[in-house]
């Protein structure tokens, strides 16, 4: 923001990651106690061994993001009060960008798990390919593309989200 010390910047950077970790986190743990629960269903004692390894990475994954999107919270526990705010924004960056990597892959083990249960395992494989090319397009691809792409309907928008942000932050905006 134009008008923004570099410690209201942090602080912002680190309530918007809070806010998006909120949302993973949500998302994990539906995910996680599904796959906790699985294998005391009555069907589970008929998968075969894939199935059991598939399911056995698909929890580890989700076990794994779990940890990292949960991480930030407990590092901010541990620095609290330090005025280490970059430090802890860069590294809850770097944990829940690996916590996305994890729930990408456990979400793609989910799907074979389930699809290799009910279909062929040629059709599964290609249906959790495909689900983790959807993850990867919309997680990575799109906002790496995206990176440096900035028209004026996007800078027009970016300015009043500015102005607005700077009326807020000094108590003039509702």
């Amino acid at each position: 923001m134009k008008h923004e010390s570099e410690k209201q910047r942090w602080d912002r950077n680190f309530a918007d990651l809070l806010q998006e970790l909120r949302v993973a986190q949500t998302g994990i743990q539906i995910l996680f106690a599904f796959l906790l629960t699985l294998p005391f269903s009555n069907g589970f004692p008929k998968v075969t061994q894939f199935q059991k390894d598939t399911y056995v990475v698909a929890l580890l994954a989700a076990a794994g993001a779990t940890a990292m999107i949960i991480a930030p919270v407990a590092f901010h526990r541990a620095l609290f009060r330090q005025g280490r705010k970059p430090e802890l924004v860069r590294y809850a960056h770097r944990m829940a960008t690996g916590g996305l990597a994890f729930l990408l892959v456990s979400m793609a083990a989910s799907v074979l798990l389930v699809t290799d249960f009910i279909l062929d395992r040629p059709i599964a494989f290609i249906f959790s390919s495909l689900t983790a090319l959807f993850f990867l397009t919309f997680w990575a691809g799109i906002p790496w593309l995206r990176r440096n792409w900035i028209d004026e309907d996007d800078e027009d928008a970016e300015e009043d989200y500015a102005e607005a942000s700077d009326e807020s932050l000094s108590g003039r905006g509702d």
